[in-house]
């Protein structure tokens, strides 16, 4: 059986084909007067969220979405940068909802199937699609390299079937205005009866960025046991639906939504811009009140210019 909305419940003919897709991204910022400062922020971020930082979050978000880690590759690059790209597939549910936040808030998540006629379903195991051939893990849980595959470095290769995770960061500094900014985006696409609506809680919190842009689509369709054609299979009208209230009540957000089309766009940008949060590197230590204001307003200006996607022309913007 499929939750579906006002509550129905639908038996599917066989494996739920549709696939749920979650691209996520943030923003960091910082202030740092010299080009010294800079490149040290940018170290440090890198540091902080490295491949291994990244891969335990990767972790996390599978056990979250009740979904199976099968294999993960890591790589952090020269001279910053990281990224890591997982194969995930569904197996029976872990963890009850409400032993983890960032359910959604008067929504429905997907319930479990039930196998129609053909017997088709999953299990732990299969590849999300009923087969039994998923690549195993090591006998001490590592992932197995691929043929000619480097035997040492930051990085260890995986394989996954019908859903995945991918997470990279993009540093990046302006040497005229001192600003630094540090970006991660997240992609999670999963089918069958996990969801990654469920993981946005801990996403953001994980994070927690002046700005977070988010994009979610549902695609496809699979059948009932009648082969009448479902194109989604929860109840949402807004990706806000499943973010909690206390996370929403520390930023601005508005959609961009169609409904539809089962295309859901959100974008959120911190409500407080407190200057001591954004100050990085010895030099910044003592500013006077007038460079102060400058830079909070090159900070909010650059803010905003990122969460609308378009320079704005801002008088006393440059610092």
């Amino acid at each position: 059986m499929v939750k579906r909305i006002k509550g129905r419940k639908i038996k599917l003919e066989g494996f739920n084909n549709l696939t749920k897709s979650l691209s996520f991204n943030i923003y960091d910022l910082c202030y740092a007067r010299s080009r010294d400062a800079q490149i040290e922020y940018l170290e440090y971020v890198d540091e902080e969220y490295n491949s291994s930082r990244l891969e335990s979050i990767v972790e996390e978000v599978t056990r979250i979405i009740n979904a199976k880690l099968v294999q993960v590759s890591t790589q952090d690059y020269d001279p910053r940068g990281a990224s890591v790209v997982a194969l995930i597939n569904e197996e029976h549910p872990v963890l009850e909802p409400s032993h983890y936040r960032g359910g959604p808030a008067g929504g429905s998540m997907p319930t479990q199937v039930v196998p129609g006629p053909d017997g088709e379903g999953t299990g732990a195991g299969s590849d999300g699609a009923g087969n039994r051939d998923a690549e195993p893990l090591s006998p001490s849980g590592e992932s197995v390299p691929p043929s000619g595959a480097p035997a040492s470095g930051p990085w260890v290769v995986g394989h996954l079937d019908k859903s995945h995770i991918a997470i990279h960061t993009y540093p990046e500094y302006n040497q005229l205005s001192g600003i630094a900014s540090f970006r991660v985006d997240v992609d999670i696409s999963t089918c069958g009866m996990i969801s990654p609506l469920s993981a946005l809680h801990y996403l953001i919190e994980s994070f927690d960025s002046e700005i977070v842009i988010m994009d979610y689509r549902v695609r496809g369709f699979t059948r009932d046991s009648r082969g009448r054609k479902l194109f989604i299979d929860q109840d949402i009208s807004s990706i806000q639906d499943y973010i909690d209230e206390d996370v929403l009540d520390r930023y601005i957000a508005y959609d961009v939504n169609i409904i539809s089309d089962n295309n859901f766009h959100t974008k959120m940008r911190k409500k407080t811009i407190k200057l001591r949060d954004f100050l990085f590197g010895d030099e910044v230590a003592n500013l006077g009140p007038k460079e102060k204001k400058r830079i909070k307003h090159a900070l909010v200006q650059e803010i905003q210019e990122i969460f609308e996607c378009r320079n704005l022309d801002f008088r006393g913007g440059k610092v």
